[in-house]
Order: structure tokens, then sequence, then C-alpha cells
């Protein structure tokens, strides 16, 4: 069973931060796994992996292209699956060739796809009760043996102590 590391942002700007510093760790045939609910932060997020691959331009949702593509210094596959109405429309639009090729894919909503690679960072993010801008996010690391500690370590500043 992986272990499951709960980090703490306290404003929108600490997620984008949080998600630069993970995202200047991605290399190419990276996943990662974004859940929470709606508003939880996952787009924020994901445009902090964004800029830590050196994407600068604006990032709107892809929620109706379902894949915006981006070039940084690897490809930047940045998916919002949430209207999805089913699992095959996924792989019948060919968008799973975009997951674990050339560049870091980061997926929003990723069980309306039913997807689990073998190995990713699953990110689930949550509000901190009453706090509008503080979230709380859980990441397990699948597969990623061998940079665990990296990821770890980058990210110790925003650690909640267990």
């Amino acid at each position: 069973m992986n272990k499951v590391l709960t980090y703490k942002t306290e404003s929108p700007e600490a997620t984008t931060e949080f998600g630069r510093t993970l995202g200047e760790l991605l290399r190419p045939g990276d996943v990662v796994l974004l859940t929470g609910d709606l508003g939880a932060g996952k787009s924020v997020l994901a445009r902090g992996l964004a800029r830590g691959l050196g994407i600068t331009r604006a990032m709107p949702s892809p929620t109706f292209t379902l894949m915006q593509p981006y070039q940084g210094r690897i490809p930047f596959y940045h998916f919002d699956l949430y209207r999805l109405d089913d699992p095959d429309q996924f792989f019948e639009a060919g968008l799973d060739e975009f997951v674990g090729d050339d560049g870091a894919a980061v997926i929003e909503w990723p069980d309306r796809a039913d997807l689990a690679p073998e190995a990713c960072i699953a990110a689930s993010l949550a509000r901190c009760g009453n706090d509008d801008d503080a979230r709380t996010i859980s990441i397990a690391l699948t597969g990623l043996d061998g940079r665990r500690e990296a990821i770890e370590n980058a990210l110790a500043k925003w650690r909640l102590e267990p």
C-alpha cells in the first residue's frame, strides 16, 4: 500500500507554488491524477504544474475540449474529464495516446475514464473547513519509488505532520 502524504497550502498562490515545485520534477511519461470536489483547486494546481515545466501562457480549463496541449521543457497535456459521460469516450477519442507518452499528462477527474496508470502521482485536493483559500493536498506516489525522496523533499515545507 502506498504511503499518503498530506500537505497544506494557505492560498491559491501557495497552491500554484506547490504545483510549480512538483512540476519542476516531472519527466516524460509522468501522469498526475487530480481529484477533489468542484472548486477544490485542481485547475489551480494544474497551472502550477505547467509553470514548473516553463509554460507561462494563459491556461483556461480544458473542460469543453477535454485536453489541451502545451509545450514547455517537455510537452504538457492538461485533461479535464468532468464532462465525459462514459469512460469509453476517452479511449474512443484517442486521448489515451497522450498518457504516459512523450510528456507529462495531468488529468482532472480521472475516475471519469477509469484511469489507473501503473506509475502516477495521485493528488486529492480539499478545502480546509471554512477557509475559502486554504487547501489540503493528499499525495500518493505509485511506481515512482526511485523518485519518492526527491519529491517528498521538494514539497516538505507544505507537509502536515501525521
